[in-house]
């Protein structure tokens, strides 16, 4: 059984191209626009990680990461984000908040599966 991926971005190409890496390696992708989204869809149904932009409107991948680092039910499952920000304080915020992973934008399907790997191991 393929491990679920949970892929949360707001601009439908960049969903569309992560979603496309990650389907070719054998996950099971489900989508989300904004944090918001993504978490009604952890209630739904827990994935096994999770791969989210950092900037979208209403709540942005680190305020995700954030929430569910304060569910004891959701706390565990591994946060990989995928931004356009590059700087070395963005990934350090970004691990602060729970985020295990980090690929910047944009990034190559080998970037983004050897994150991911290392973020669910």
């Amino acid at each position: 059984m393929s491990s679920k991926i949970l892929v949360v971005d707001d601009l439908q190409s960049e969903l569309d191209l992560l979603c496309q890496y990650l389907t070719e390696e054998g996950y099971t992708i489900v989508t989300a626009t904004n944090g918001t989204e993504a978490l009604e869809k952890v209630n739904q149904n827990k994935p096994d990680a999770i791969v989210t932009d950092w900037m979208m409107p209403g709540m942005g991948g680190l305020d995700l990461a954030r929430k569910l680092r304060k569910n004891p039910d959701t706390a565990d499952i591994p946060v990989v984000a995928c931004t356009a920000k590059d700087r070395d304080v963005d990934r350090m915020w970004a691990a602060k908040q729970g985020v295990e992973a980090y690929v910047t934008k944009p990034c190559t399907k080998q970037e983004l599966v050897s994150a991911l790997r290392a973020a669910m191991k």
